[in-house]
């Protein structure tokens, strides 16, 4: 047991640089007094003592923002970074070395019972407000990025990003940080193909227009430009 909360202690310095002592981990870090509070859940509701296990979670609810029903099943070296708003559901699954930040829910999108809710692979990183919902399963080494909503598979190593997610790209090997603000857009990657096309679609017709002697008039689509402005560096800000 000892060797396990020093495993805990140990991740959060691995995974969040602003740890600075022992001290403030064990007192300050409700992403971690959670994951405590749900492994004793997790073993009354295993032993089926079920008031008991879901009284422990309400409980770790009401003192860290963070809900883990005491049925999930989490793998080692789990972190919860701030973790308000933290939700995970009662037949969701979590692999080892897992990163969540505040926000991620692990939702359910049936009333059926039996498996409902998403199983997460290792080394998997999910960002601030990321959900995934419903039976479905996140690779290995996956990274979602913040605000994503996931209802489909994920494969091993993908980056997923929007609403819906959207793969955008694939990595072979673990990467533990998400830097959003270096994550391709697929959605603006389209927009810039469709403008890419229509101005090569305009040059073409004013060739014609100029062939036939017929005057070109001016662009007056101020969207236009707007748009181009927007998406021509990204689309972000």
């Amino acid at each position: 047991m000892f060797k396990t909360l020093r495993e805990d202690i140990q991740t959060v310095f691995a995974k969040d640089p602003a740890a600075r002592s022992t001290l403030e981990v064990v007192f300050f870090y409700p992403g971690l007094h959670a994951l405590w509070f749900h492994r004793l859940a997790h073993f009354f509701w295993r032993h089926r003592l079920l008031f008991l296990a879901r009284l422990l979670s309400h409980i770790s609810r009401f003192l860290t923002g963070i809900e883990i029903h005491p049925g999930a099943r989490i793998g080692k070296r789990f972190f919860i970074d701030h973790g308000a708003g933290v939700v995970i559901g009662e037949t969701a699954e979590i692999g080892d070395d897992v990163l969540l930040y505040q926000g991620v829910v692990l939702g359910g999108t049936t009333l059926k019972k039996g498996k409902r809710h998403p199983t997460i692979g290792n080394n998997v990183v999910m960002g601030t407000g990321a959900v995934a919902l419903g039976s479905i399963a996140i690779g290995d080494r996956a990274r979602i990025g913040a605000g994503s909503v996931v209802v489909r598979s994920v494969p091993p190593g993908a980056t997923v990003v929007g609403i819906p997610g959207r793969i955008t790209e694939d990595h072979q090997k673990p990467l533990m940080d998400l830097e959003h603000g270096n994550l391709p857009d697929p959605v603006a990657e389209a927009v810039r193909f469709v403008l890419r096309e229509q101005d090569k679609l305009e040059g073409r017709l004013r060739i014609l227009e100029s062939a036939r002697g017929i005057a070109s008039p001016k662009d007056e689509l101020l969207e236009k430009i707007m748009i181009e402005a927007v998406f021509s560096q990204g689309g972000g800000i």
